[in-house]
C-alpha cells in the first residue's frame, strides 16, 4: 500500500444538518467513535447520545443540543477516516457557521472537552438569545447580492450568510424578514423563502450570545491552529489566538462569507476536500461556487459514504 501523502482541505457541517440517528451506524462498527461519543456525554453530564442516536427530533434540533451533536458527529468521522486512511494529510479546515469551532478542534486550536465545552455554551447562549427576540430568517434564491443586500437594508434585517452565487440568507426580526419575503421578487429575486428556524442566527438579534461567547473566548487558552483554519467572518485564515477569539465571536453576529472562504481555498490550489457532516450541503453548495469544476469533494456522513471515501482516498495515494 502506498504511502504518500493524501493532502486534503477539512469541510465541516453546520447547524440544520442534523438529524436523528446520525452517528449511529459509526458507533456500531467503530469503537473511536464510540468513545468519541461516551466521552462527551461524560463532559456535558447528560446523554447527548441517546438524543442524536434516538431523539426526539424536536429536542435534538434546539439549538443547544445540536451544535454539540453536530461538533462530536463531525470529529468522529474524522477520527474514524484517520484510521481508515492513514496517510491522509489535511492542510486545511473551514466548518459552516458553528463547524468553524468544529474546524479548529480537528487543527488543534482547542482539545476536544475545551471545543464541546465552548460549543455547548455557544448553543445555550443563541437558545436564550432566539428566547428574547422575536427573529427568523428566509433564503433569497437566483437574486444578484447588490440586489439582496438592498433589500435587507430597506427591510432593516442582516446578511447572515453567502452561501453560494444565487443563494444568500437574510436574517432579523420576523416582521423584516416577512417584508423582505415579501418583497423579494419585485428587486429581481427568484423566490424568497423563510426557513424553519429559532431565531434570527447571524443578526443584530445575537448581540447577547455574541457577548457571553466573548466572555467564554476570554476565559480559554486559545492554541496556534497545526493547519490553516478560514474564518467565515473575514473569509481569511485565523491564526493568532487574539484573532480566533475575535473572528469566533463576531461570527455570531456577521455574516457567514462561505463563498468567498471556498473561493480562497481553491484561489490557493486546493482541489480535494473532504465534507465531514450529515446532509451533504457543503458539497451542494461547492458545486455551485467552483464554477470552473476543479474541486473533488467527498462526503462523509456515515459508515457507507465513509468506505467510499476511504477507497478514493487510498486509491490517490
Amino acid at each position: 500500500m502506498s504511502t504518500s501523502p493524501v493532502e486534503a482541505v477539512l469541510l465541516f457541517a453546520g447547524q440544520g444538518a442534523q438529524h436523528v440517528g446520525m452517528g449511529r451506524d459509526l458507533t456500531e462498527e467503530f469503537p473511536s467513535a464510540a468513545r468519541a461519543f461516551e466521552k462527551a456525554d461524560a463532559i456535558l453530564e447528560r446523554s447527548l447520545s441517546a438524543l442524536v442516536f434516538e431523539g426526539p427530533e424536536e429536542d435534538l434540533t434546539k439549538t443547544a443540543n445540536c451544535q454539540p451533536a453536530l461538533f462530536v458527529h463531525g470529529l468522529a468521522l474524522l477520527e474514524v477516516l484517520r484510521e481508515r486512511v492513514p496517510n491522509l494529510q489535511p492542510v486545511a479546515a473551514a466548518g459552516l457557521s458553528l463547524g468553524e469551532m468544529t474546524a479548529h478542534t480537528a487543527a488543534g486550536t482547542f482539545g476536544f472537552e475545551q471545543g464541546l465545552r465552548l460549543v455547548a455554551q455557544r448553543g445555550l447562549f443563541m437558545d436564550e438569545a432566539c428566547e428574547a427576540t422575536d427573529g427568523a430568517m428566509a433564503a433569497m434564491i437566483g437574486g444578484e447580492e447588490d440586489a439582496v443586500r438592498q433589500l435587507a437594508v430597506d427591510c432593516e434585517v442582516d446578511v447572515a450568510n453567502f452561501n453560494s452565487p444565487g443563494q444568500i440568507v437574510l436574517s432579523g426580526s420576523s416582521q423584516g424578514i416577512d417584508q423582505a419575503v415579501a418583497r423579494a421578487k419585485e428587486n429581481g429575486i427568484r423566490m424568497g423563502r423563510k426557513l424553519k428556524v429559532a431565531g434570527a442566527y447571524h443578526s443584530a438579534l445575537m448581540t447577547g450570545a455574541q457577548t457571553k461567547l466573548g466572555a467564554a473566548l476570554a476565559g480559554v487558552e486559545v492554541g496556534q491552529p497545526g493547519i490553516p483554519v478560514i474564518s467565515n467572518f473575514s473569509a481569511t485564515e485565523a491564526s493568532s489566538p487574539n484573532e480566533i477569539r475575535e473572528t469566533l465571536t463576531a461570527q455570531v453576529t456577521g455574516s457567514v462569507r462561505w463563498a468567498e472562504s471556498m473561493n480562497l481555498l481553491l484561489s490557493k490550489g486546493h482541489r480535494l476536500f473532504i465534507e465531514l457532516g450529515p446532509g451533504k450541503v457543503l458539497s451542494g453548495l461547492m458545486g455551485r461556487i467552483d464554477t470552473e469544476k476543479k474541486a473533488e469533494i467527498l462526503a462523509v456522513e456515515d459508515c457507507e459514504s465513509l468506505e467510499a471515501a476511504a477507497a478514493r482516498l487510498t486509491s490517490l495515494g
